[in-house]
C-alpha cells in the first residue's frame, strides 16, 4: 500500500554516544532513516546527544536536538514538537528503551504520538526473556534450557537445575552488558549480580551452556502485507561463548546444509510474525549443536541491530532505509532496489562472494584486564572485506585491521622455546628433543584454549607446529571446514618459504586469488613489497573489480559499489566491472576500523568531503573498509571501493581510476593516521595529494624539525627532548626533571603515553612499555602540572587563516584531550589570552603552509602560553566544533583543499555563539574489570556527547546527563584531594555542596584543610587505614558522589579499590579538581530551575 498520509511529522531517537556494543552503525541507520523519511516529505525530528554523527547535521532533519537521551528530556521535546509518530527502532537499545519508557510514562498517549515500526507489545515480547521463551514455545521452536531470575534468590535456586557452566544474559541491554559465562559458583554469583544490575528491569536469563555450538544470525525484513525476506545469513567463525560482536563472522553462512538453511530461514520469519514486528529489520540469533544438529533460537532484536549495518554493506540492501519506508506504510514490492534499479526490494538478496568481518580490540589501553573474550562485548570497531572465496576474503580482512597485519602473520605464544631449540621438518616446526616438544605442545594448547582476539591466527600458528585439524577442533570447536581453509593457506606459505615466489603468471595469480597480499608474499619469500608488485604487474597479474549487485549477477548493478579480486581469465580475459568515468575525480581515503583514538569523528570529515565536493561537480571516490560507517554507504560518494587501506590495494584502485578521466587529487588528511601513513608513498608514486603536503604533516610530527619552527616563531614549549636509546632517555629526563610526559613518536590517541613521576617508573616504562630505538624514538616533555589545556581548530588556504573554534579543557593538562571534557567558547580565559592564542595559531598555520584543517593544542600556566602539539589535518574535535559553532568546517576544508579560497565562504566567528557547548567523553571502564578508572595521557574513551545551554554549568550538567552520569540532588559526598590542590577551588566546591544541603565526608588530610576554613566534614578511613572505610561506605550505598584526586604512585594504588567500587556500584566520581568544581556548580545550576531544550536549527 502507498505511504501513510495521516501522519506528517516523525521523531527518531538516536543511539547517543559511541559505546562498546552500540557504535557508529547506528549513525549509519539513523542517517539512512532521516534521509528516507525526508525524501517522502515527512517532517523529521531527531534527538541524539552525540555531535560526532552525520545524523545530527542540521540538514539531515527538520529539527535536530543534541540533547541527553533520557525519557524526561525527550518528553520535553515531544511537548514542543508534537510529532505524529515515533520511530523507535533506529537508535539501538537506547532508542528502544527510551521509547518504551515514554510509553510507560504516558507521554505518547498524552501528546497522541503513535509508535511505528514496532509496537510496545512486540518490543517487550522480544526483549523480555520470559515472554520471548513463551512465544518460541508456541511456535514449537526450541530454546536453550533456561531459568528467568529477577533476584539473587532466584539465581541460587536455578543453579541446581541449569548446572555449570551457565550463560547469564541480562534483559533490555546491549552488547551482553553485565552478562558472561560462569564456570564456577564464584563466577556465577558475580555475573548474576552484574546482570541484574545492568538490566533496567532487573531480569536475567540463565541459560544452559551452549559453549562450542555454532552460532548464526539471520537479518530479516518484514512489511505490513506480511512479505518477509532474509536479507543476509551470517555465520560466526568463533563458536558460542564469544559475543557475536566480538566474533569473526562471514556472510553468507558457509557451513549450513541447504536443508538446515531453509529450516532456519523459515523459522526466522516465523519468529518475526509471532513476536509481532509489523515492519522493518530484525535480527534473529541461532545456535546449532555440531554433534547432532540440534537447533535452538537464542534471541531476537526487534530493531535495526549492530549486524544490520554489516548485512547492508555485505549485500548492498539498505536495511535501515527500507525499514524506515516500511514503517510509514510502503510494502517491499512497492520499493525499488537502489543497486539494480530493476528489481523491487522484495527480491531476496543473493551474493556470489564471501564477506568477512573481523573485530578490532583495544585491550592494550586497559592494562590489568585480560585479553579474553566472552559473552559481554569488548570490541571497539571492525573491518570488513569482500573476496570471491573465504581465503581471499579473510586474508583481505586481516590486512584491513590497521594493526600491522599482512595476512596470517605469525603469533608470539607465551612459554614457547627459543628458535635454536627447534628444527623445521617438512614445513613443521618441531622440538629438537622430546622434552622441548612437550613444552611446545603445552604452550600451544594453553594458547589455543584461550578465547583471545587473535585466536584464528593462533590456530594458524598451531598448524605451523604440527597440530592436526582434529586436535585444534577438540580444543577450539572451530568448524572443520574453516580449519581446512586456513590449513591450505599455511601449507601454501610453507611451499613459498622453500621454493620462493613463482615466476609464472598462473602461479602468482593463484596466490593472489587466495588473498595473499604483496606484503605477506614479500615477507614469506625474503623480497621487498615493491619487487613482488613489479613482478606481478609485469606478468599481467592485476586486480579486477566487481560490483555489489544484491542478486549474484542476475541483474546488472547500476550503482558503482565495488571490491577487488583476482580471477582466472575466461577465454583469455578477466572482466573488470569498474568502468571508470571520464570525470574530474577526487579520491578520499577513509579511516578504516574504528578504534580508541580514531573513531567516528574522522568518518564524519570524510563524509563531508564527499558531500561538498560532489556539490562542486567533482566525482567523489571513497575507499574504506569499515562497515559501520556512513562513508561506506553506497550513496555517500559517487563511487565506493570497499577495500583495505594499504598501499597495494589503494594503488590498484588508482591504476584503474586513472585509465579514464582526470584525477584531481587524493585527500589523506581526513581519515586520521590510517591514510596519513600512505601519504608519502602515494606522493612518491606520482599521485597528487590535495591540501597540506605530506612533508608539512611530517614536519609537525618530527620533533627535531618542529622544534626549529617553534624557535623561529619564538613560541614557548615545555622543556622537552628526544631520545633514540634507553640511555639517552635517562639523560634527557635528568635534564628536564620530574614529573614528565613520555610517549613514542607518531602515535594517535596517546598510545603508550604516560606521566612519569620518578626514576623507578621511567626505567619501567623504557624496559616494558616501548622499544626505544633510532627508528622509534621517544619524546619527553616537562609535565605542566595544573595547567589549563586548550584545543584550537583552524582553517587555512595557504594565505589566510580562520580560527573556527577555541576549546578550553575542563580537566587540567595531563588528561588526554580525547578523554577531557571541554567547553566552547572557553569559560574562564581572559580576552588577552584568546587574542594571543589566535595569533600563535595563525602564525603556525601559515608557516606550515596548511591548506585545509589544522588543530593546535596549547597549555596555559601562570599566564604563559605553551605549545603542546600541532596536527595539520582533521582532528577528532571537528564535528563538535561544527555543531557548537553551526559551521560546516569539514566541508569548507575539503573545498579549500580542492583549490577554493577562504574569502569565498561565509565563516562564523566562534566568539559570536550565544551560550556554551560542553563536550564530555564516554569511557568504557565497566567493560574492563580490574582496570583503574583514573584519567591520564593515554586516551581510553570510545565516544562523546554534547550539552548546550546559555550558561556554562548547565551545559556541563547536560553533558554529564548525556554521558550517563546522573548527578545527585542530595546525599553524602566524599572528598579526597591531593595536597597541591587544597586551595580556594576546593573550598568553593565544598561551600557550594553545603549550600545545597549535601553532607561532606573526607579523608583526614582533606577534612583538616576544610576545617581550617570552618567547613565541617566527617572523617572516613582510607582503605589502608582500617575498617569501616570508604569502600565499605560505597558498598553500603551511603555515598552519592565522589571527588578524588591523587598524586604519586603509592596514592594512586591506595585509592584504586575505592574507584573500582564506585564504578561497580554506579556512584558518580570525578578524578580531577577542575571537573569536580564544575560538577558541584552544575548540580547547583540544575537545582535553580528546569533545564530547557533547543533545536540546532533555531
Amino acid at each position: 500500500m502507498p505511504k501513510r498520509t495521516d501522519i506528517n511529522s516523525i521523531m527518531i531517537i538516536g543511539a547517543g554516544p559511541i559505546i562498546i556494543g552500540q557504535a557508529c552503525e547506528f549513525d549509519y541507520s539513523g542517517t539512512q532513516a532521516c534521509k528516507a523519511l525526508k525524501e517522502e516529505g515527512y517532517r523529521v525530528v531527531l534527538v541524539n546527544s552525540n555531535p560526532a554523527t552525520i545524523m545530527t547535521d542540521p540538514e539531515m532533519a527538520d529539527a535536530t536536538y543534541i540533547e541527553p537521551i533520557t525519557p524526561e528530556t525527550v518528553a520535553k521535546i515531544i511537548e514542543i514538537e508534537r510529532p505524529d509518530a515515533l520511530l523507535p527502532t533506529m537508535g539501538g537499545q537506547t532508542g528502544l528503551n527510551t521509547s518504551l519508557a515514554l510509553e510507560e510514562m504516558g507521554v505518547l498517549d498524552k501528546f497522541n504520538v503513535e509508535m511505528i515500526g514496532a509496537k510496545r507489545p512486540a518490543i517487550e515480547m522480544a526483549e523480555d526473556r520470559k515472554l520471548f521463551r513463551e512465544a518460541m514455545t508456541r511456535l514449537g521452536l526450541e530454546n536453550p534450557r533456561a531459568t528467568i531470575a529477577e533476584n539473587m534468590g532466584d539465581c541460587l535456586e536455578a543453579l541446581d537445575d541449569i548446572g555449570l557452566p551457565a550463560i547469564i544474559r541480562p534483559a533490555f541491554t546491549l552488547g551482553g552488558t553485565g552478562g558472561g559465562v560462569a564456570y564456577n559458583r564464584e563466577d556465577y554469583e558475580h555475573f548474576c549480580k552484574t546482570g541484574l544490575d545492568a538490566s533496567p528491569v532487573n531480569q536475567i536469563l540463565i541459560d544452559e551452556s551452549l559453549l562450542g555450538w555454532k552460532e548464526y544470525e539471520m537479518e530479516v525484513v518484514r512489511d505490513t502485507a506480511d512479505n518477509a525476506i532474509i536479507v543476509c545469513s551470517i555465520e560466526n567463525i568463533d563458536p558460542m561463548g564469544v559475543h557475536t560482536g566480538d566474533s569473526i563472522t562471514v556472510a553468507p553462512a558457509l557451513t549450513l546444509t541447504d536443508k538446515e538453511y531453509q529450516i532456519m530461514r523459515n523459522a526466522s520469519i516465523a519468529v518475526l510474525r509471532e513476536i509481532g514486528v509489523e515492519t522493518g529489520g530484525s535480527n534473529v540469533q541461532w545456535a546449532v549443536n555440531p554433534e547432532d544438529g540440534r537447533m535452538v533460537v537464542i534471541e531476537m532484536n526487534p530493531r535495526v541491530s549492530r549486524s544490520s549495518a554489516l548485512a547492508s554493506k555485505a549485500t548492498g540492501f539498505p536495511i535501515a532505509k527500507i525499514a524506515a519506508k516500511l514503517a510509514v506504510g510502503y510494502t517491499l514490492d512497492e520499493l525499488e532496489n537502489d543497486i539494480t534499479k530493476a528489481t523491487p526490494a522484495s527480491f531476496e538478496p543473493s551474493i556470489d562472494y564471501v564477506v568477512t568481518k573481523i573485530p578490532r580490540f583495544a585491550f592494550e589501553k586497559f592494562p590489568g584486564s585480560p585479553a579474553v573474550l566472552s559473552t559481554a562485548m569488548k570490541s571497539v570497531g571492525e573491518a570488513m572485506a569482500i573476496g570471491r572465496g573465504f581465503q581471499e576474503s579473510v586474508q583481505k580482512a586481516l590486512s584491513s585491521m590497521e594493526t600491522g597485519l599482512t595476512g596470517f602473520d605469525e603469533v608470539n605464544v607465551e612459554g614457547m622455546p627459543f628458535e635454536d631449540q627447534m628444527v623445521l621438518q617438512e614445513g613443521i616446526l618441531l622440538g629438537k628433543t622430546a622434552e622441548i616438544q612437550t613444552v611446545i605442545d603445552k604452550a600451544m594448547t594453553r594458547e589455543l584454549a584461550i578465547q583471545s582476539p587473535d585466536r584464528m591466527r593462533v590456530i594458524a600458528q598451531a598448524m605451523r607446529f604440527g597440530f592436526s585439524d582434529v586436535e585444534i577442533y577438540d580444543i577450539t570447536r572451530f568448524d572443520p571446514w574453516f580449519l581446512a581453509q586456513i590449513r591450505e593457506i599455511i601449507e601454501t606459505e610453507n611451499i613459498l618459504k622453500v621454493q620462493g615466489i613463482p615466476r609464472d603468471e598462473l602461479g602468482i595469480r593463484n596466490l593472489k586469488m587466495m588473498g595473499f597480499s604483496d606484503a605477506r608474499l614479500a615477507f614469506l619469500t625474503g623480497n621487498t613489497e615493491t619487487t613482488i608488485r613489479n613482478n606481478r604487474q609485469s606478468l599481467g597479474v592485476v586486480a579486477v573489480f566487481k560490483r555489489i549487485d544484491t542478486c549474484a549477477a542476475e541483474f546488472e548493478a547500476q550503482t558503482p559499489y565495488m571490491y577487488s579480486t583476482y580471477e582466472a581469465p575466461a577465454m583469455g580475459f578477466s572482466e573488470c566491472e569498474a568502468r571508470p568515468s571520464n570525470s574530474k575525480k577526487i579520491i578520499i581515503l577513509g579511516g578504516g576500523p574504528n578504534r580508541i583514538g580514531q573513531g567516528i569523528e574522522f568518518d564524519y570529515c570524510c563524509c563531508h568531503a564527499c558531500y561538498s565536493l560532489t556539490e562542486q561537480g567533482y566525482e567523489t571516490i571513497m575507499i574504506n573498509c569499515n562497515p559501520e560507517t556512513v562513508s561506506t554507504d553506497y550513496d555517500t560518494s559517487d563511487r565506493l571501493y570497499f577495500e583495505p587501506l594499504t598501499f597495494e590495494h589503494v594503488m590498484e584502485i588508482m591504476r584503474v581510476e586513472q585509465e579514464n578521466g582526470t584525477l584531481h587529487g587524493v585527500i589523506v588528511q581526513f581519515g586520521g593516521q590510517t591514510p596519513l601513513k600512505l601519504a608519502s608513498a602515494l606522493e612518491q608514486s606520482g599521485i597528487p595529494i590535495l591540501g597540506t603536503s605530506p612533508d608539512a604533516i611530517d614536519l609537525a610530527e618530527d620533533r627535531e624539525r618542529f622544534q626549529a619552527l617553534v624557535t623561529q616563531l619564538k613560541l614557548k614549549q615545555p622543556n622537552n627532548g628526544l631520545a633514540h636509546s634507553s640511555e639517552e632517555a635517562l639523560e634527557v629526563a635528568a635534564k628536564i626533571g620530574f614529573p614528565l610526559v613520555i610517549r613514542p613518536s607518531y602515535v594517535l590517541g596517546g598510545r603508550a603515553m604516560e606521566i612519569v613521576r620518578d626514576q623507578t617508573n621511567l626505567e619501567r616504562y623504557i624496559s616494558e612499555a616501548v622499544v626505544v630505538s633510532g627508528d622509534s624514538p621517544v619524546l619527553l616533555d616537562s609535565y605542566l602540572s595544573g595547567a589549563i589545556e586548550i584545543d584550537v581548530d583552524a582553517l587555512c588556504d595557504g594565505t589566510s587563516v580562520h580560527v573556527a573554534g577555541i576549546m578550553q579543557h575542563i580537566e587540567e593538562a595531563g588528561v588526554h584531550s580525547g578523554d577531557s571534557a571541554c567547553s566552547l567558547p572557553p569559560y574562564s580565559l581572559s580576552e588577552d589570552i584568546i587574542v594571543e592564542l589566535k595569533r600563535q595559531t595563525k602564525d603556525l598555520a601559515l608557516s606550515l603552509n596548511v591548506v585545509g584543517l589544522m588543530n593546535v593544542q596549547f597549555a596555559i600556566k601562570d599566564g604563559e602560553i605553551y605549545l603542546i602539539e600541532v596536527n595539520p589535518r582533521a582532528s577528532r574535535t571537528v564535528p563538535f566544533v561544527a555543531k557548537a559553532v553551526r559551521s560546516p568546517i569539514a566541508a569548507i576544508a575539503a573545498r579549500i583543499m580542492a583549490g577554493e579560497k577562504l574569502k569565498d565562504f561565509n565563516l562564523i566567528d566562534p566568539a559570536n555563539i550565544k551560550g556554551f557547548a560542553v563536550k564530555e567523553a564516554v569511557l568504557p571502564f565497566a567493560r574492563f574489570p580490574g582496570v583503574d578508572t583514573l584519567l591520564g595521557p593515554e586516551m581510553r574513551s570510545t565516544g562523546e556527547v554534547m550539552g548546550f545551554d546559555s550558561k556554562f554549568h548547565r551545559a556541563f550538567y547536560k553533558a554529564q546527563l548525556g554521558a550517563g552520569t546522573v548527578l545527585p540532588k542530595s546525599g553524602k559526598v566524599f572528598l579526597s584531594i591531593k595536597d597541591e590542590e587544597k586551595d580556594a577551588t576546593l573550598l568553593e566546591l565544598a561551600a557550594c555542596l553545603l549550600e545545597m544541603d549535601f553532607t561532606l565526608t573526607a579523608t583526614r588530610g582533606t577534612a583538616s584543610f576544610l576545617a581550617k576554613s570552618g567547613i565541617k566534614s566527617v572523617v572516613v578511613n582510607k582503605v589502608y587505614e582500617g575498617r569501616p572505610n570508604i569502600v565499605d561506605q560505597i558498598k553500603n550505598g551511603d555515598i552519592a558522589l565522589i571527588f578524588n584526586t591523587t598524586a604519586g604512585t603509592q596514592a594512586v594504588e591506595d585509592s584504586r579499590s575505592m574507584r573500582a567500587s564506585a564504578l561497580m556500584d554506579g556512584v558518580p566520581y570525578f578524578t580531577t579538581i577542575s571537573a569536580s568544581h564544575a560538577a558541584a556548580f552544575a548540580i547547583k545550576a540544575n537545582a535553580k530551575g528546569d533545564i530547557g531544550v533547543k533545536a540546532l536549527q533555531e
